[in-house]
Parts: C-alpha cells; structure tokens; sequence
C-alpha cells in the first residue's frame, strides 16, 4: 500500500502473442521468463497483490509456484485477438469480487521486461504522491536525430529543423511497456492510460524488452553479468606486468560490471588504469579497501598482487567473495577458490591451481599483430627485460653483440624500474645501430619487427612466442630458472643462469642464430605451433565451473 492506496498488479500473458514460442515458461538464466515479473512485483514495498492473467495452465502453475494468484481466462478463438486492456480490466474485476473491496492503483507489468528493479516499480508508484497524475509510464531515454516515411511520396524526412549534436538536442523518449500504471478510474474494458501522464525512465538495461531470440540472448546476457573487483598493483620495483594481465582481462570483461581497486601508494598502477579508461576505485591500505569492496559488493574478487597472505584471504572468502589470485606463491593461495600460474608450476594435486601457457592472457595489440616470416638476414635484434634488470644484461648482451661485428638495427627496450636511463642511452648515442627505449606502448610492433629477441624466462617469452620470433631467454635468478617454458620444444634457445654466462658464450649462441636461418625457422614452426591466443577462454571455463560449484554450496531460497 502506498499513501493508503491500495495497489495491484498485474501480470497479462496475451493468448495471441508472436515471437518466440512458450517462451513465458522457458528458463531465462535458469528460472521461468514469467517468475521475473512476479519476483518484481512481490519485491516491491508498496504492492499490496500480484495476479497473473493467463489461459495456459503450465503457466498458471509455474505463476502460483513463484507466490502470485491467477486468473484463467477461456481460450479465444485463433482469429479473435486479445487486447491488454480487456485482460487487465477482466483481472481487476474478479480480483475485487474476491476481496470485497477496491484497488486505488492498478500496475502493469509486461512478462517481457525480466530486467526491471524494485525500485524503479516503487519509484513509479511514489509518482502519484501527485494526486493530478493519472497514469505512469516507464520510458528510456531516446535523444537523437530521426526521420520519417512520407508514404504519399515515398521519401524519407527528417523530424527536426536543425541539425545538432545530440548534447544540443531536446530529451526525447520512447516508451517501453514494461510499467504502465493508473489510478483504477482509468482502467477500462478499451483503455488504461488517462490524460495526465507522468514519467519513469528505466536504464538501458531494464528497458529490454524479449519479443524475439535477439533479446532472450540481450537479457541472458545481463542476468549473467558479474559484478567483478581487480585488486592489482603496479610500481617502478615490481614492473608492470600484473597491471598488464588486468587490463588485458577486463579489455574481454565487456559483459560483466567491473572495477580496478587501486592502492594510492602505488602510482603507476593509478597512472595506468587512469590512462585506459576503466572504472577504478582509489584506496589506502587494507581497511579502506574492505570498507570500498563491501560498498562495491563484488560477487568475485581478482588478486594480481604477487603473494597473498592467509590473513587477507580468509578476510576476503569471510565476507563472501569469489576469489580468483594470479601468480600467487603466498600463504593465501589456500584460501583462493582459483589460482592461475602461467610462469610457475606447481604441484596440481591442489584443485584450485592452474598452472601453465594455457592461462596466459595476451595483451589486446598480439592478436592482430602478423606471424613472423623468417628472412635469410638479421635485420633487427631486440632486447626486451622486464624491470629493473637489476643484472645489467641489457647492457651486457649489447656489449656481446656489438662484439661480434653485427651491423644492423638493435633496438633495447628497458623497464620502468630501470635506473639511469639518461646514463645507458648517452653511453651508446654515438652507435646509429643502438636505440633505447623506456616505457613502450607499442611494444608488439617492435617485436614483429626483432628478426631475434632477447629476453629473461618471463613473460614476454609468451608474446615472443605468440607471434614466432626466434628467442634467446636467460634466467635471471634461480626462480626463473623453474619457468619451463622457454626450452627447445618450444622454439626456445635457454642459456640459464645468467651469472654463469660469459660474453663469449652469448656472442657465440647470436652468431649461431644470425648464420643458421634454417634454425631460425625451426624455432618458429615451433612457436607457432603452440596456441597462446585462448588464455582467456581457458581461465574463463574455468572460472564458470569453479563459480558453479560455490554457487552449489550456498544456501538457497525454497519456493
């Protein structure tokens, strides 16, 4: 009841209707088309009750299930077409003989619009607060340039005087039929909308409306949208790559509502996510981040921050988050519902880790980069380690390959933790052959165009990879030396340790590539044989049947 008036609604399944057939009793995410609408109206703090107009009798038991009355109307004959204001009026009068009393509102609800909240239904019924509304639609914003058809001339007209954007252009709407509701005077036998009309605008969302198969699968897409937090963090120390698997994540996220969660203290991480137009949400420390997760209410929550502690899980899974770490070698990896290691392998009698290339999310710009042909020369070299490259072997691999006499392009792309720059660069400015490159955001173009890529046992081998460029990989300490996958199968040339390497060594093992294009070409049917665009698609899968089985576990609602 609201304002002491007293209110129905109801729910008219048309006899006639086109479209997709028995669709009110299909599973729409697992649950009747027809139970959306009821679960609606019941959910609303002000509907008093809910009736379901209908001639079918699955529908009618499926409708009493979810808690609403029916009314079984006789079935009309195949040519007589059933108007929606004869069904709602013929619902109101049998629902007052029942109860002896009268409706002061009467709300219809159209089983074709699953999407729309309980509040928007309770937002227009407080519009006739205004005892001068009569009738309230729901509507969705509809600003643009249109035309016409004149039929007479056949020629299309446009409906407005002037051309202007759509900022300059005066609101327009369009209804939706989700929500029309009336003071009860209005409903009659051939109408159910009076003279004074007042609005409710529904989101883009909730405006959609299932006729055909197009907006069954528009909704099954909606009702399946997570909402999802990335926790990830990146800074000069630790390089960029967890803020680059996150972006890379979310660029195929479109169908899900998500966020990045953001430790202030860590700027390049802010600077990047800032720079790539996702939403984000700023914290400082652990309490202010579970104070903004619980406000965000994420139903899965995504760790890209390097070990996680046992304490910080088990926060995160007590507050009833799915959790899903990335690279994760803490304590915490116990607590976690899914774990993917693309670099570091692991014992895989733990269920909750998954660990390999089959989990590694390439950057957006690798999937329409070309595969690499090989060429009988050595035209370009590049060397490529990630952050701080705190052994120097940028430089000692340059020094090693300007050695062996080579003469052409070598390009050296250093990480963002990497000290002196200005140093390195004005150090070799006087070689034309050597550039130096910092912070590179095309970093896939350069290596289609490396002939031979130098890199560590990190994850730029994956991309090295995904696009069949010839690669050296060195370990940089003795962690890496446990990321197998840079090895001969592959296409790899691994030189180990790299403290145990000396400059003859690496020069020998260039100039072996350089004079062997027919080892080259090896390395790359090699790489090209292995399948690193559907990393996504495998965490994804993942993901679902992992999301299935902790959906399972939890207590749910018995009709």
């Amino acid at each position: 009841m609201f304002n002491n008036n007293k209110i129905l609604v109801v729910i008219p399944i048309i006899n006639n209707s086109f479209g997709i057939s028995g669709k009110h009793v299909r599973l729409l995410n697992n649950k009747p088309l027809i139970s959306y609408s009821i679960e609606l109206a019941k959910a609303s703090q002000y509907v008093d009750d809910v009736v379901v107009s209908t001639v079918d009798s699955e529908i009618a038991l499926i409708s009493e299930k979810y808690g609403a009355s029916v009314i079984r109307r006789s079935v009309k004959e195949s040519d007589e077409i059933e108007s929606i204001e004869s069904i709602v009026y013929e619902a109101m009068i049998q629902k007052e003989k029942l109860a002896f009393d009268e409706y002061d509102i009467v709300v219809i609800l159209q089983p074709n619009s699953p999407l729309v909240k309980s509040s928007t239904l309770d937002g227009a019924i407080e519009k006739f607060e205004d005892f001068g509304i009569d009738t309230v639609l729901s509507v969705i914003e509809d600003t643009h340039l249109s035309w016409g058809y004149d039929e007479n001339h056949q020629r299309f007209f446009p409906n407005y005087i002037e051309r202007r954007n759509k900022q300059d252009l005066p609101k327009s709407f369009k209804e939706t039929e989700a929500i029309i509701a009336s003071r009860r005077g209005f409903i009659r036998e051939d109408a159910c909308i009076g003279d004074n009309i007042n609005l409710v605008e529904l989101s883009r969302e909730e405006s959609i409306n299932i006729e055909n198969n197009d907006g069954w699968i528009i909704a099954e897409s909606y009702l399946q949208k997570k909402k999802i937090a990335i926790i990830v963090n990146a800074n000069k120390e630790i390089g960029t790559r967890h803020i680059d698997n996150c972006l890379a994540i979310a660029s195929k996220l479109v169908s899900h509502d998500f966020a990045f969660f953001l430790d202030e203290n860590y700027d390049l991480s802010v600077k990047m996510v800032k720079e790539s137009g996702y939403p984000y949400v700023i914290y400082d420390g652990s309490g202010e981040l579970f104070a903004k997760l619980d406000e965000f209410n994420p139903q899965i929550v995504v760790n890209d921050i390097l070990d996680t502690s046992s304490e910080y899980m088990s926060r995160l899974k007590e507050n009833g988050y799915f959790t899903v770490n990335f690279d994760d070698l803490g304590v915490g990896v116990e607590y976690a519902d899914v774990v993917f290691d693309s670099l570091y392998e692991h014992d895989l009698s733990e269920s909750n880790v998954f660990s390999g290339h089959e989990y590694y999310v390439l950057m957006d710009e690798f999937y329409f980069q070309p595969l690499k042909v090989i060429t009988q020369e050595v035209k370009n070299v590049l060397i490529i380690f990630e952050g701080n490259d705190y052994n120097h072997l940028s430089e000692r691999f340059l020094n090693a390959i300007l050695s062996t006499g080579f003469e052409n392009r070598i390009d050296i792309i250093v990480g963002s933790g990497f000290e002196d720059v200005e140093g390195f660069v004005s150090k070799y400015e006087s070689n034309p052959l050597v550039q130096i490159y910092q912070n590179v955001h095309n970093i896939s173009e350069f290596m289609f165009k490396a002939d031979i890529i130098i890199t560590s046992a990190t994850k730029t081998m994956y991309e090295s990879c995904s696009l069949g460029v010839p690669t050296i990989c060195v370990c940089q300490d003795e962690l890496e030396k446990t990321h197998v996958f840079a090895n001969t199968a592959n296409g790899f040339v691994n030189m180990g340790l790299s403290e145990e390497l000396s400059e003859q060594e690496i020069a020998a093992q260039f100039l072996d590539l350089v004079n062997n294009p027919e080892i080259r070409i090896s390395m790359n049917q090699k790489m090209l044989s292995i399948d690193l665009k559907h990393g996504f698609e495998s965490i994804k899968a993942v993901v679902e049947r992992k999301y299935r089985d902790y959906e399972m576990k939890k207590p749910h609602e018995v009709l």
